[in-house]
């Protein structure tokens, strides 16, 4: 069941949070706990036991935590930690890269999360949970279950034992929920349509504008994709009393590579940076080793997307391009004009959406290569047709990746507007793909 589907839309939703809305509040994890179970298994039945597995492990790990550390015990609290830390990146191994089973979905965000609960208790930075419903209800939140953003227990660890719910909170809640679904209907399953065009395109037909184009078309349908369904989460997490932290910041503003990354998936560079880079020793002991870091903690971002070569080689073209910047282009990008740096951080970034996009690296590479004129075609009559059919769709996208009209966003009359508009695209669409399903 994903978020922009009239069953989920229609039915689920409104019964959930009708009897989350009516249940006393000491119940509340129960009805969440259930309902997102209830959700997860829609699609995916078979898998509600590795969720339960992970819940119990990491419940069991943090009494076990809260056990060692009264006894003074340091070496089983490390004993724990290094359990909890190998179990689950070993389901995660064996689900999404051994090629043996299906991916369960949301396995990647869920893992970290219960990661970061037993992590945090272990340095002191998080309080044991001692009610496993609640902590049921952590791990299986079906509003970030599916796409993030990754919550860590520690910023909702105060909210899952005690939260309110306010008309202030549901008023915004639902505004939040309804542009998500907008930028998710509306906008990146329109301009999905273009990039499915350019990659079925003839090779005989490609030109370096379609190429472009196709590029332009999967950055702002990923961008709108993700973004769509952080805002979703975000917005129903909001009705139910939950505040998670944003997950996007208008990446496509970004003047430097550095920049587009503390705007893009935001929990996920957080998560990497407090669990990976900073024990790893971060920037403190000078550059060689803070440049290894860098190296390491984008490997494992592009492992974490995938199994494929290409998200190993789009990690490390990122972390490489950190490194260029971090050591000479900041300061070059300093001293330009603005739009200089914004037009180096957008080619630079559909570099690098375009090795995220194809199926395997070769397929990347050629890609880009035809990007750069491989073809021999700057214009054909195919590309014609695709400016034509699509050029609008494409200025709108721009635009609003960038920000353009997100004051609209604040009105009642616009959420209202977007929701209907989005329901009659559902009543017929066909095409309504979610992307994120692939990592």
């Amino acid at each position: 069941m994903v978020f922009s589907s009239l069953i989920f839309i229609c039915r689920f939703l409104p019964a959930f949070t009708l009897i989350y809305l009516l249940t006393p509040n000491r119940y509340r994890n129960l009805v969440l706990f259930v309902g997102s179970l209830i959700f997860y298994a829609w699609g995916e039945p078979v898998y509600i036991g590795l969720m339960l597995f992970s819940t119990v492990l990491d419940y069991g790990n943090g009494r076990i935590l809260e056990y060692a550390r009264d006894k003074g015990n340091r070496g089983l609290a490390r004993a724990v930690l290094i359990e909890s830390v190998l179990v689950n990146l070993s389901l995660l191994g064996v689900f999404k890269y051994t090629g043996f089973l299906p991916l369960p979905i949301g396995i990647s965000f869920y893992t970290f999360q219960t990661m970061s609960y037993t992590i945090d208790v272990y340095r002191g930075e998080a309080p044991v949970q001692k009610d496993i419903i609640a902590f049921g209800a952590y791990v299986s939140m079906f509003p970030q279950l599916i796409a993030g953003p990754i919550v860590k227990y520690k910023d909702v660890a105060v909210e899952l034992n005690h939260r309110e719910l306010s008309w202030d909170d549901a008023y915004a809640g639902i505004g939040r929920f309804c542009i998500g679904l907008g930028k998710k209907v509306l906008l990146a399953n329109q301009i999905g349509l273009l990039w499915e065009q350019a990659q079925a395109m003839p090779a005989g037909q490609m030109s370096v504008i379609a190429a472009w184009m196709g590029s332009i078309a999967y950055a702002l349908q990923l961008y709108f994709d993700f973004s769509g369904y952080s805002d979703m989460a975000i917005g129903m997490a909001q009705v139910m009393g939950f505040h998670l932290r944003e997950n996007f910041d208008y990446p496509y503003r970004s003047r430097s590579i550095t920049e587009f990354w503390r705007r893009w998936h935001i929990s996920l560079g957080q998560w990497f940076r407090e669990y990976v880079y900073i024990p790893l020793g971060g920037n403190r002991r000078g550059l060689a080793i803070q440049i290894r870091n860098i190296l390491i903690v984008w490997a494992l971002t592009g492992i974490w997307h995938g199994k494929g070569s290409q998200f190993l080689l789009w990690g490390l073209y990122f972390g490489v391009l950190l490194i260029l910047e971090k050591c000479i282009l900041l300061k070059w990008l300093e001293k330009l004009p603005g739009i200089a740096g914004h037009i180096y951080a957008t080619v630079t970034v559909l570099i690098g959406m375009t090795i995220f996009a194809r199926n395997s690296l070769q397929e990347g590479l050629y890609w880009i290569g035809m990007m750069f004129g491989l073809t021999g075609r700057v214009f054909s009559g195919m590309t014609g047709w695709l400016l034509s059919n699509y050029g609008i769709l494409l200025l709108a996208g721009i635009l609003g990746a960038v920000g353009c009209g997100r004051r609209l966003a604040k009105y009642p009359m616009v959420w209202a507007a977007v929701f209907f508009l989005s329901m009659a695209y559902l009543v017929d669409a066909s095409y309504n793909p979610f992307l994120y399903f692939r990592f």
